[in-house]
């Protein structure tokens, strides 16, 4: 049953409020008997002829019926979703390494069914991998600005904040923070950094290979650094795009779930959820028990090919440097037809 509203009768009309209202709609929706729902309105106040009254109206509401209809559409919808729950559970949970996987391969067997995999020996090349060290940074670009998120750890919601915590600085300041810290959670220089850090940054794009065989290219070099120390923490959630993770640096820790999980990971704001991935709380979050949770560590010189919609938590357990690339030569564009109101 629907969480019951403090707010009762409108005492000048003798109505029942809207919220009320809604509440009866709400519960009647998720398949409550009506009986069960008058003794919470009595409950709270409400004189038993009133709260007879107004649930009959809403049992006999065009609305109501026109909403239900609408939910049973929704549920036929969400039955499709847990045939695929259910055949995922069937591969193996752990994500699969290939070394120098064909284009082809990627599009056919983990693109085009939306399933992650993990493709190595494609970055053997890249002069970051020897270059991209904290004394290569302070030698280099130390008097840089840059843009980082900090403050973190003082907000629950950092992550959907992010706007919030944004700090200019230089880069040699940020590397001697990274490299002095031990765990720290409290600043982190991600994707959400990019317009400011691909300029002040820019020959560092030099340095990254650009994945021919899989990405398109348009003019300059693509992709978006994410760099900190170890215990750094992006929890939960789902990008609007299908994304590369190249490992240069460090290993990160990950924890995946399917796209088609949405019903189940209790997402409340658009592309987040609160479940926590460091300790998945199930007397809280019960459905999180019909989950399938896989689990993965990207080395470096591992790419993590993470399909669009799917659910993520990502931890650092080193000093992390790490390149995304969300230009793929297939089709990627899923962003512009995501739901206009998802802040709900």
């Amino acid at each position: 049953m629907a969480a019951v509203s403090t707010l009762g009768v409108n005492k000048q009309s003798e109505e029942l409020s809207r919220e009320w209202r809604s509440w009866i709609a709400e519960n009647l929706m998720l398949g409550s008997h009506p009986s069960a729902l008058l003794p919470v309105l009595q409950q709270a106040g409400i004189a038993e002829g009133l709260a007879r009254r107004e649930v009959a109206l809403a049992l006999h509401s065009p609305y109501l019926a026109g909403a239900v209809r609408l939910s049973n559409r929704l549920a036929k919808r969400d039955w499709v979703l847990d045939i695929q729950r259910k055949l995922n559970q069937l591969r193996p949970t752990e994500i699969a390494r290939r070394d120098k996987l064909s284009a082809q391969a990627l599009l056919d067997e983990y693109y085009a069914t939306n399933q992650p995999v993990i493709i190595t020996g494609m970055m053997d090349d890249w002069p970051a991998m020897d270059k991209w060290t904290p004394a290569y940074f302070l030698e280099h670009y130390a008097q840089r600005e840059v843009e980082v998120q900090f403050g973190r750890e003082a907000d629950a919601q950092y992550e959907m904040n992010s706007v919030a915590h944004k700090r200019k600085m230089a880069f040699g300041e940020y590397v001697s923070l990274v490299e002095g810290s031990g765990r720290s959670n409290d600043f982190y220089m991600t994707a959400n950094n990019n317009s400011q850090n691909r300029q002040a940054l820019r020959e560092l794009w030099d340095d990254i290979g650009q994945l021919p065989q899989y990405l398109k290219r348009d003019g300059e070099p693509e992709g978006f650094l994410w760099f900190g120390p170890a215990g750094t923490v992006t929890p939960f959630h789902h990008d609007l795009t299908n994304n590369f993770m190249a490992q240069v640096k460090g290993r990160k820790r990950l924890r995946i779930m399917a796209a088609c999980e949405v019903a189940r990971v209790y997402n409340q704001r658009h592309c987040f959820t609160p479940v926590d991935g460091r300790d998945i709380d199930l007397q809280r979050y019960p459905l999180m028990a019909e989950v399938q949770v896989r689990e993965c560590v990207l080395a470096p010189g591992e790419i993590l090919f993470l399909p669009v919609g799917c659910w993520h938590f990502v931890e650092a357990l080193d000093i992390s440097l790490t390149v995304a690339f969300t230009n793929f030569k297939w089709n990627n564009d899923f962003y512009s037809a995501y739901p206009a109101k998802h802040d709900f």
